[in-house]
């Protein structure tokens, strides 16, 4: 009778078996399969599928957000819900190609409550972000992009490993413990809870001034 598989845990290297071999992620294909049968920490177990990065290998820029959301949790793919639609029109302005960006989230499973029939966005803790660095570093390790932009707090604290204030962090130009460039802003998600039209205008603005000056600075 076969044993049952050990959840991974935070000091397990991610691996992915060959032939009963491991073998350390090398491509993006092995990551994202190692990644769909991950099981270090509980959201697994309540959510549709895990929702892995994309992008380009050798893309200059990565943007890291929170946690995949509904719609990303249904469709297997990051950045394809409402605030998915405001980073686009922002990466436009900014004049950043989202095709030649790589996209992912500092957790990979969508963590939710449900109310009624719908799911709603739950933060994740600090205990999950941390079970989920592995996979943001080998993202980091394979894409190996010029700069970092942490969309949000959680991003932000899986990046550097501590808790920043966004709106101190902003505009300023931060090191990854590896040297690699790193920039704070906010999460588009934030744009879609202001009630405010003029406080959301200017929030907007800062945001693509945000991507504009990261995209400038990394060449």
């Amino acid at each position: 009778m076969p044993s049952a598989r050990r959840p991974a845990t935070a000091m397990d290297p991610p691996v992915v078996r060959n032939g009963g071999r491991a073998a350390v992620l090398g491509t993006l294909a092995q990551l994202r399969s190692a990644e769909a049968r991950c099981t270090r920490c509980p959201l697994y177990q309540f959510a549709t599928q895990v929702v892995p990065g994309e992008g380009p290998v050798g893309a200059r820029l990565m943007l890291v957000g929170e946690q995949p959301g509904d719609s990303e949790d249904s469709s297997g793919r990051p950045f394809v819900g409402p605030a998915s639609r405001i980073l686009d029109r922002a990466l436009q302005a900014a004049q950043i190609a989202r095709a030649e960006i790589y996209v992912t989230n500092a957790v990979k499973h969508f963590k939710h409550e449900m109310r009624g029939k719908r799911r709603l966005h739950k933060r994740p803790t600090t205990a999950e972000v941390i079970q989920c660095k592995w996979w943001l570093d080998q993202e980091l390790r394979i894409v190996e992009p010029r700069a970092v932009i942490a969309l949000g707090a959680t991003a932000a604290r899986s990046l550097f490993g501590h808790s920043i204030t966004i709106s101190s962090a902003r505009a300023r130009t931060h090191h990854l413990v590896d040297g690699r460039a790193a920039f704070v802003t906010i999460h588009p998600a934030f744009l879609l809870r202001l009630k405010d039209a003029g406080e959301k205008e200017r929030e907007y603005r800062a945001f693509v001034a945000d991507l504009r000056r990261a995209s400038r600075l990394c060449g």
